[in-house]
């Protein structure tokens, strides 16, 4: 748990995560989608790993990145509710349109945690949207 929350500490990999919440991405797609560079990405996405946040797969020089399946409860629920939060981050926001305007997969993810009410039909009106820093 201390692992996945240092890793969830930092901005980028937070980014990260919100990319990745709506499947497979190439580390290429990654570092385009958020505008820095590609070893940048790579260290990030290795923090992600470490910490089980993530997967990865190698296919020939290309390697794609998966949002890891968490067997850990407690965890599960916290980088599911982070995943989901970040979805309302104007950041997030434009990062996964130049994902899907570079891939042409949308990275959309409509799912909300039954216990959060930040999607509730009044609240989708209201709610302001974030910067992540």
């Amino acid at each position: 748990m201390t692992r996945a929350l240092k890793a969830l500490a930092d901005p980028t990999r937070v980014r990260i995560l919100g990319l990745l919440a709506g499947g497979q991405v190439c580390v290429c797609h990654i570092h385009d989608a958020l505008g820095i560079p590609q070893p940048t990405a790579s260290r990030h996405l290795a923090s992600l790993r470490k910490a089980g946040l993530v997967d990865s797969r190698r296919d020939g020089l290309w390697v794609y990145y998966t949002a890891a399946k968490i067997e850990d409860e407690a965890l599960r629920t916290l980088v599911s509710t982070v995943t989901h939060c970040v979805g309302h981050v104007d950041t997030v926001t434009r990062d996964r349109k130049r994902l899907e305007a570079a891939t042409g997969c949308s990275c959309v993810v409509d799912e909300c945690p039954p216990t959060l009410s930040c999607c509730a039909p009044a609240a989708r009106t209201s709610a302001p949207r974030t910067a992540v820093s």
